[in-house]
């Protein structure tokens, strides 16, 4: 690619250069993030349904960028940024569970959240698959 110069003779832009920018353009076009400021997701509460990552998911990429780890109390959220704290709580029998985005999803009608494997057991039994769920967003 080249661009003009002043005096009618054409520059040359480096490749690396052009490569740059439209990495920058892709990335700051394909952020997950919403632009809602995070201490405003405070207090949000919602309910739906809830259900967990399945085995074939450990050590995957997360759209945050870390590893899938099925031990870790973790989550997926369409919107909520990444490092938000969530307080998960199963409807029919209280128990709740804190965890953190770090994961777009679920792409599942009527779901809410999907969580890791141990953020799922510690509010219900595995088998159930999916539950019913409020979750508060803690910051």
């Amino acid at each position: 690619m080249k661009i003009g110069g002043s005096n009618g003779s054409a520059t040359p832009i480096p490749a690396k250069a052009v490569i740059s920018v439209l990495v920058c353009l892709v990335v700051a076009g394909c952020s997950g993030a919403p632009a809602k400021k995070d201490s405003s997701w405070a207090g949000q509460v919602e309910s739906g349904k809830a259900s967990y990552y399945g085995a074939k998911f450990q050590s995957q990429r997360t759209a945050s960028g870390e590893l899938y780890d099925e031990a870790k109390k973790t989550a997926a959220h369409r919107k909520l940024p990444f490092g938000t704290k969530i307080k998960v709580t199963n409807i029919k029998n209280g128990r709740s569970v804190i965890v953190k985005v770090n994961d777009r999803g679920p792409f599942v009608k009527g779901r809410i959240v999907d969580l890791s494997k141990a953020a799922f057991s510690a509010i219900a039994n595995l088998s159930a698959g999916v539950v019913d769920v409020s979750i508060e967003v803690i910051k």
